[in-house]
């Protein structure tokens, strides 16, 4: 099973929560947050493996931070 890397565009789709809101936590490094990395000098991603696990916490956490 390969680990695709999710772009915010595709993880607003995934999610419902802006792109630009995903862009920011990266940004600002929001701890408790999926963590993101830059391929090469601007693309932003995500890895999906990392974002699903952070949905499952939050499904386990009644959408509380833990």
């Amino acid at each position: 099973m390969s680990d695709r890397l999710l772009r915010a565009k595709q993880l607003e789709e995934l999610t419902g929560i802006p792109a630009a809101t995903w862009r920011w936590w990266a940004h600002i490094e929001a701890p408790g947050k999926p963590v993101s990395f830059k391929l090469g000098a601007r693309r932003r991603v995500w890895r999906e493996s990392t974002v699903l696990a952070w949905i499952a916490e939050q499904e386990a956490h009644g959408g509380h931070a833990a």
